[in-house]
């Protein structure tokens, strides 16, 4: 009867131990959540960056990444009118001309932004602009007095920004500033400008058909030529910066991969008998994949200079490490009934190696190794950056100005492009050179 009743509550000890142990994780569990994404939210300052975010800033990021603005611009303190797209030289319209919308004179120049929008360039630096349901608003921007702006009420809009040195007037058809030295207006078009032929090229403005249509006549290789070495988009140099890019990756991974095989025969129990080779053998490939590549790219361009080289030995050191490690693994798991087949028949310990060990780890090594290349394809961009070399160099490049975001979008696009196409090219190649051709065969 006791022994009975002992084990009734020993069970029931157990039913208790059990149920709490549920309770705590049914609550312990949501409550350490809920703690740790509290900590998130104020150890990453949540609230402060939700009051820095802008909306318009945001906006005109975003604009800036699929469209373009030209720039028509009067120097106040000489009277000269320039029409330059995104503002720059390379865009600049040949003097007195101007886009189609701008009607250039002697005395006045009238800029028709659409919708019944007109900004017009008066005699004396005097300046109006037309905005449909507000009124006409002009300015007289002097040296003396700053900028004497009139508006049809006196009530500033929103989307009037006025002191006595600045004006600038911002609406859905463009934007009007005005300082003491300069009148500028910026209207925006859908598109990247420019993009297959400059200004001084015989082709810009025309459409693809004309264009096609003059190719099949016989003026392909002029046409070729004004595209590729457009001024503005520089296709030539981004070309050549996608194969740096590219080379830089297979430099440092196939490098990698040659300097790691014969180490990782030192660094693997059944190929290397001394603790003391294979101890001191692992400690270097750690040390070297311990440190990332970013790392060793600082480093080694403080040593040999930056450029594209330098980029391939950081991405080499790193996946030596890497590589190392894997190779050793893969051969401490070979299969010793084949190497013993081989050395039954008299064979010497390179022809063990070569015969019987190499095909059992070849596959797992060309697996290994087009994943990295895959993947330092993408690495390879960031060091570029670092080291002043491939298509990472032009997006950091583009990213400073502050302006050219068009440019940014088209290099993430071709970066995407180029991963994706590794990608597929070592998938294709794992299949071709590990599982045989598509046939099976």
């Amino acid at each position: 009867m006791t022994i009975a009743t002992n084990d009734a509550d020993f069970l029931k000890t157990q039913v208790d131990r059990n149920f709490l142990r549920k309770r705590l994780v049914s609550f312990g569990l949501p409550a350490l959540v809920l703690a740790y994404l509290t900590y998130i939210f104020f150890a990453f300052d949540i609230p402060g960056l939700a009051k820095r975010f802008e909306v318009d800033n945001a906006r005109a990021l975003v604009a800036d990444s699929y469209s373009y603005k030209t720039h028509i611009t009067r120097d106040n303190r000489s009277g000269e009118i320039s029409a330059a797209i995104e503002g720059e030289r390379k865009g600049t319209y040949p003097d007195s001309t101007g886009p189609e919308w701008v009607t250039m004179g002697d005395v006045e120049t009238v800029i028709d932004l659409g919708d019944g929008h007109v900004v017009t360039y008066g005699a004396d630096n005097f300046v109006s602009y037309d905005v449909p349901g507000y009124g006409l608003i002009t300015a007289q921007p002097t040296r003396a007095k700053g900028v004497q702006a009139e508006l049809p009420t006196d009530e500033i809009p929103e989307w009037i920004n006025a002191s006595k040195n600045r004006m600038a007037i911002t609406t859905d058809a463009g934007r009007l500033t005005i300082t003491r030295n300069r009148t500028e207006v910026f209207r925006y078009f859908t598109g990247w400008e420019l993009f297959f032929f400059t200004l001084d090229s015989p082709y810009s403005g025309l459409g693809i058909g004309e264009v096609m249509s003059r190719a099949l006549g016989g003026e392909h290789a002029q046409i070729w030529q004004d595209f590729w070495t457009n001024k503005m988009w520089r296709h030539q140099d981004v070309a050549w910066a996608l194969f740096e890019t590219i080379l830089m990756a297979f430099l440092g991974t196939m490098g990698a991969a040659m300097v790691a095989l014969p180490l990782a025969f030192l660094a693997a129990k059944n190929f290397s008998p001394l603790m003391v080779i294979r101890q001191v053998t692992r400690r270097f490939f750690d040390f070297f994949r311990g440190v990332d590549a970013l790392i060793w790219t600082i480093i080694l361009a403080r040593a040999f200079g930056p450029g594209p080289l330098t980029g391939a030995l950081a991405i080499l050191i790193t996946d030596t490490g890497s590589f190392g490690k894997m190779f050793s693994e893969a051969l401490e798991n070979v299969d010793k009934k084949q190497i013993e087949g081989i050395q039954s028949t008299g064979a010497k310990p390179l022809q063990r190696y070569r015969f019987g060990v190499i095909p059992q780890i070849t596959p797992i090594l060309l697996s290994q190794i087009l994943y990295y290349l895959e993947s330092n394809t993408r690495s390879a961009t960031i060091i570029g950056a670092i080291t002043g070399g491939g298509i990472g160099l032009m997006l950091t490049q583009a990213m400073i100005t502050q302006k050219d975001w068009e440019e940014v979008t088209y290099y993430i696009v071709l970066i995407i492009l180029m991963v994706m196409m590794m990608d597929w090219f070592s998938g294709w190649l794992r299949r071709k050179l590990i599982a045989g051709d598509e046939s099976g065969h």
